[in-house]
């Protein structure tokens, strides 16, 4: 086969030629692979061949070698692997060859494919001279070869762990890494190479930042290349001080003065890539302030022991005036954008951290320049000061706000209808709804929002809907944290009165020709289920009313003709947007008994219109329909099992799509909504729904996070079935048991772990309970005695680790109290036996969390019912 025209082929214009060449190439890769992997490493290394082959040689050698989903990826290791060492060494010898060649593209393209194979084989402990022969390179004279090798030992540090490598590897990487970064370098594209290399060696240089001479010297290139010629470098070297500032924020104090100056002058001076890398400096730093000041909230007895450095308290009278500067940098489109980010935007950003990292102490800094510049001509200060308003409502105390907040309201309520300018708008808009969320709620000791004023904020909000997209988005936004705040508010909310409108007002919108820019059709809609679900029983007759409304608005999406496939996407859109509105409404009607009672006229109808929206669909579900039937069911009962023959189909769908994970987890969540509303009648089902939860949890393709909620399902399925349980026991337990000592070996490796551990054990443990519950009284009880040892074991390892959450201490106390409650005698005498049950009971008697204690209470005296039989 002659590669080379082939990888040609695979890159054409004509799309049959395009298609007969990646044909041929997948065959060969399935075939043979030894010398599919040969020929593609001979052709990345031959100088004689064009560009554009070798390159694609390169990107589907690297494709064979890693893939984004995890299984896929574990196989493509094993296979690497099982390749012959004598093939294995060509390939690696072709590549490292190809790091001297001519041509950028394949040295690039080779950089990354080294560094594939190095993670594969350098955790195996094999090619362990390849760093040896990397940094032989570095002292080559061609300035190419040095770049190329650099660039390998950046992605290299990428693949790899750090645990992989030993000191001594490290040392000589970064030696290599920072004298290619010097100054003296006179080579760009080695500098270039060399310091975003560094970046990714960050995370190996731990024993080299805690020693005072590496780690100056390391600070002191760093800081010399934010000031190159080349804006690339200073770029690359501004991305290294950020990650600097999170990865070793305790070793900056001696840094900081100078980093001040540096990042002050190119957030100033600097082209747009740098500057906003400069202020990202000083958001990271705003980030681990937040985070060690949260950690350590009310929990130290005095500042001393506190890891905080304050940097940002201390940089404040200099920063904030850099941050405020920047503001005035907008660009005129920049509200159209979505995902827009620029000089203006960076700055409110991190002048926001600023604000939730000091508190008060920002406020009096900020106010001069808003008071100076509201009320200017040039449309660009008026801007400014609305959005550094905006960006310090997080983070100062309510009653520092307060006073400033309503002198500002009657002012921004006339800006946002009266303002010339779009961009003052939207902004203005965004602050009130800031406002809103952060400084009007139930809890406030002084409302913003009285009789007075309530009228004159809905009047202008409803008027600004009828702007411009992005204004109108944002007035959405500002009253769905409007309503929000009335949540608890009790008996005749403020808004009450105006609840029609609102609504008429919100629908109005969502029919606009102009809808689908700037979200303001999804802005519109979670504003209307915002005012729905914070709505109060006065105004139920309108919520009822609002039922059929939007059932029209669904019917219409799946009415006519067949539609064209650009406009699925926006269908399926749309029809999630009317699903998650019914969802809302079914849950505020199904609230109370008389609204229920109304409600159950519509739910044939309702369930009839969810059924075609799975139908308008072949292969997956649709995932607020799926969610908006859970609604349904808590809200039927009973009556819901009416629709289970013709709904199962989709329930099984929705659990078998391993893909989208999302769509599998709201699935098993309605299973469990379904179990509760329907119980013993969901009995005919539970075949084929157990095997396929078995199926889920043993694959190795499905999401980790989908796994605990099919454990609770577990236990929603054995309370709603009882005993007939029992034949699922023998599948259902060992699942559970490996899943329970795989989560005492996995606690503890970092935060994401120990939450991830926490859930599963969670899951486990509702599965416990409720399989106890449901073989109670039940004379087929003695089947579960065997497993009693085995998940008192599980309690005692979850208890002596102790780094279980509240939520798992009382699910735990509460399967104590299961097994005794439904084993009796049985488990009363193991209990008694175990010294870590009794200690554990204790503590949790003597918890200050009330669940806790309540379940504690009870698991009591069902262990001392059991011992006393």
């Amino acid at each position: 086969m002659e590669v080379t025209q082939v990888l040609l082929n695979a890159q054409a214009i004509d799309g049959t030629v395009r298609k007969h060449a990646e044909e041929s190439l997948k065959q060969f890769q399935e075939q043979d692979l030894p010398l599919f992997l040969l020929s593609l490493s001979r052709e990345l290394a031959n100088e004689e061949r064009p560009v554009e082959s070798r390159k694609l040689a390169g990107l589907i050698l690297k494709n064979a070698l890693d893939a984004k989903e995890q299984h896929r990826k574990l196989d493509l290791v094993q296979r690497w692997l099982a390749l012959e060492t004598s093939v294995k060494t060509q390939i690696k010898m072709c590549l490292l060859q190809t790091l001297s060649s001519p041509v950028s593209d394949a040295r690039s393209t080779t950089s990354q494919v080294i560094a594939k194979v190095a993670g594969i084989e350098l955790p195996q402990k094999q090619w362990p001279e390849l760093i040896g022969s990397l940094l032989s390179n570095i002292h080559q004279l061609p300035a190419h070869v040095k770049q190329a090798t650099l660039e390998t030992l950046g992605y290299l540090c990428e693949e790899v762990s750090p645990d992989v490598m030993d000191q001594d590897q490290v040392n000589k990487i970064l030696t290599a890494v920072v004298q290619g970064m010097n100054a003296s370098e006179g080579n760009n594209d080695v500098r270039l190479a060399a310091t975003r290399a560094l970046y990714n060696a960050l995370g190996f240089a731990q024993a080299n930042f805690s020693n005072d001479m590496e780690r100056d010297y390391i600070m002191r290139v760093v800081c010399e290349a934010t000031l190159s010629s080349e804006v690339k470098i200073r770029q690359a070297a501004f991305e290294c001080l950020v990650s600097i500032s999170s990865t070793y924020y305790e070793k900056l104090a001696p840094y900081m003065q100078d980093i001040f100056t540096i990042t002050a002058k190119a957030v100033r001076e600097d082209q747009e890539p740098v500057a906003l890398q400069a202020i990202e400096f000083w958001s990271s730093i705003c980030d681990e302030e937040i985070d060690i000041l949260e950690d350590y909230a009310g929990d130290f007895s005095g500042d001393s022991d506190i890891p905080c450095f304050y940097f940002i308290k201390q940089a404040l009278p200099a920063l904030v005036p850099m941050l405020l500067e920047t503001l005035l940098k907008q660009e005129e489109d920049q509200d159209q954008e979505d995902g827009a980010w620029n000089i203006a935007m960076a700055g409110g950003t991190c002048l926001g951290l600023v604000a939730r990292t000091v508190g008060d102490d920002i406020v009096p800094l900020v106010m001069p320049f808003i008071e100076e510049n509201i009320t200017k001509p040039d449309w660009r200060q008026r801007e400014a000061a609305t959005y550094a308003f905006g960006s310090i409502l997080e983070g100062p105390s309510a009653n520092k706000l307060t006073p400033i907040v309503n002198v500002a309201l009657t002012f921004m309520l006339s800006a946002l209808t009266k303002d010339p300018n779009n961009h003052v708008k939207d902004t203005t808009a965004w602050t009130l709804g800031r406002i809103f969320e952060f400084l009007h709620g139930s809890t406030m000791d002084t409302p913003i929002i009285t009789p007075a004023n309530c009228q004159q904020i809905i009047t202008v909000l409803l008027q600004s809907m009828k702007d411009v997209p992005n204004v109108a988005e944002k007035a959405c936004g500002a009253l769905y944290f409007l309503a929000q705040g009335y949540e608890d508010f009790g008996p005749s909310p403020p808004l009450a009165p105006f609840f029609q409108e609102i609504v008429q007002a919100l629908l109005t919108v969502t029919h606009r020709a102009d809808a689908g820019e700037s979200r303001l059709r999804t802005a519109a809609y979670e504003a209307l289920n915002e005012v729905v679900r914070c709505s109060s029983e006065e105004t139920a007759p309108m919520v009822l009313q609002l039922v059929p409304v939007i059932m029209i608005e669904l019917h219409k999406t799946l009415e006519g003709q067949k539609v064209a496939s650009d406009e699925i996407e926006r269908q399926s859109e749309l029809q999630g947007l009317l699903c998650g509105c019914l969802q809302v409404i079914i849950q505020k009607l199904g609230s109370s008994e008389p609204t229920k009672y109304v409600f159950m006229q519509y739910a044939d109808q309702i369930m009839g219109l969810f059924l075609r929206v799975f139908a308008c669909r072949s292969a997956t579900v649709h995932e607020e329909a799926m969610l908006a039937i859970g609604a349904l069911a808590y809200t039927t009962g009973p009556d819901f099992a009416k629709y289970m023959p013709e709904f199962y189909k989709y329930l099984e769908m929705g659990l078998q799509n391993f893909e989208e994970y999302q769509i599998c987890a709201v699935t098993v969540g309605v299973v469990g909504d379904i179990c509760r509303a329907i119980e013993d009648k969901v009995l005919p089902y539970c075949d084929g729904i157990m095997t396929q939860l078995l199926k889920d949890l043993s694959s190795n393709q499905l999401h980790r996070s989908v796994k605990p909620p099919i454990f609770s399902c577990f236990g929603d399925i054995a309370l709603a079935i009882g005993d007939n349980f029992e034949k699922y026991l023998m599948y259902a337990m060992p699942m559970i048991q490996s899943a329970a000592e795989m989560s005492v070996h996995t606690a503890g490796a970092d935060d994401e772990m120990t939450e991830y551990t926490n859930s599963l054990r969670n899951g486990i443990l509702e599965a416990y309970s409720g399989i106890f519950q449901g073989f109670k009284n039940s004379p087929k009880t003695q089947l579960l005695i065997s497993y009693a040892p085995h998940i008192l074991q599980f309690l005692d390892s979850i208890y002596m680790g102790k780094d279980m959450d509240e939520v798992v201490m009382k699910t735990a106390i509460g399967v104590l109290g299961d097994l005794a409650d439904t084993l009796g005698s049985n488990a009363g005498s193991l209990i008694q036996q175990s010294q870590s049950c009794r200690d554990f009971l204790n503590e949790c008697l003597s918890s200050e969390d009330n669940l806790i204690k309540e379940s504690a209470e009870w698991a009591k005296s069902a262990i001392s019912r059991a011992i006393s039989v």
